[in-house]
């Protein structure tokens, strides 16, 4: 297995690294907000930004100024707010799980918080973007009980609870399907299967006030339990040796997983791939300990996933590819890759 780079032992590599990262961020999402159907210049696309924020009174089109701040921005701030959570929620799971290839996807909890969110959205439980989430949230937490239920009923063991994750999945896919056939219209039924896929479109100021607080929460609960992190990755046991209080801390950290999974879903719907190949990227540029670790698969999560969402407005000429095929088109190759080396002794 290729070796780590591991980037960033001194503080001040540690400091360009990061830097350069949330420079290459802030140019993707420039990037995202000018590229599209109708392209905007940087300087446009700045200039719309400053009479939002600071209120210039450059001289603008009102095309122009709402495409750059109703549309296009908030669609960039919430991907990245979205990549940067579903990456960290595939870093926490395979520290606690000790399994490379555990994310919420594989793991069924995106199919669970989907279906939670689908039954609040067709049978009329309460209605909004809380609503959703609440749905999702339920949905997710659900899903992961089932598969670890079934990964121990079955003996455990890292290749267990993969099986039973895909044994979920496939049973909340099809709980999903049944709510949609049976219960929405035509139109609704066009709307919700286009949704699972993975879709940004439709994204306004009001989701990103929702996801990206929830992503920041969830680094932050991750980040206070970056040691703990660091622990599991040896075994509970070890964890425990070393004093840490393993039942709370798997509580609250797979809590924090899905509210970041629950929210994300009930916005953009289900994407997978992110959490499960982000983590192993940013494990090669700066290793294992996770008070590096995590940051880095934020900041990756959140690139990767602006940088899919530009990908999937300009593949097709006039049309828009939902983003869950595009981070499945890099992924599975990536999820081939990653199966095939955790069979091999390290």
């Amino acid at each position: 297995m290729a070796q780590p780079v591991v980037i960033g032992q001194r503080w001040w590599a540690r400091l360009a690294l990061v830097a350069s990262a949330f420079a290459v961020l802030g140019f993707m999402i420039s990037l995202a907000v000018s590229i599209g159907e109708i392209s905007i210049p940087l300087e446009t696309t700045a200039k719309a930004v400053s009479n939002r924020l600071f209120g210039t009174a450059f001289e603008l089109s009102r095309i122009h100024q709402g495409i750059v701040w109703d549309y296009r921005l908030s669609r960039a701030l919430l991907a990245a707010s979205a990549g940067a959570a579903l990456a960290l929620c595939g870093a926490i799971l395979q520290a606690l799980l000790r399994n490379p290839l555990a994310e919420p996807y594989v793991l069924g909890i995106s199919a669970g918080a989907s279906t939670g969110a689908v039954a609040v959205m067709i049978l009329g439980f309460g209605y909004g973007v809380l609503t959703l989430s609440t749905g999702a949230f339920i949905g997710a937490v659900v899903a992961f009980v089932l598969v670890s239920a079934l990964a121990a009923g079955a003996g455990g063991g890292a290749d267990r609870i993969i099986l039973a994750g895909v044994a979920g999945s496939q049973l909340f896919n099809a709980l999903t399907s049944y709510i949609v056939t049976t219960s929405a219209n035509a139109e609704q039924a066009r709307g919700v299967m286009f949704w699972l896929l993975g879709s940004l479109s439709g994204v306004r100021w009001p989701d990103v006030y929702l996801a990206a607080p929830v992503a920041f929460i969830g680094f932050a609960v991750a980040m206070f339990h970056a040691r703990a992190l660091d622990a599991f990755t040896f075994g509970i046991d070890a964890a425990a040796a070393l004093g840490i209080a393993v039942n709370r801390v798997r509580i609250i950290l797979l809590g924090a997983t899905a509210l970041m999974t629950a929210a994300m879903v009930s916005i953009v719907g289900s994407i997978g791939f992110v959490g499960l190949v982000i983590p192993h990227a940013a494990r090669f540029l700066v290793g294992p300990a996770h008070g590096r670790l995590l940051p880095a698969t934020a900041l990756i999560g959140a690139i990767f996933m602006v940088a899919a969402d530009i990908v999937s407005r300009i593949i097709i000429p006039q049309q828009i590819l939902p983003i869950g095929v595009v981070t499945a088109l890099f992924g599975a190759p990536a999820f081939a890759l990653i199966l095939y080396k955790a069979r091999r002794p390290v």
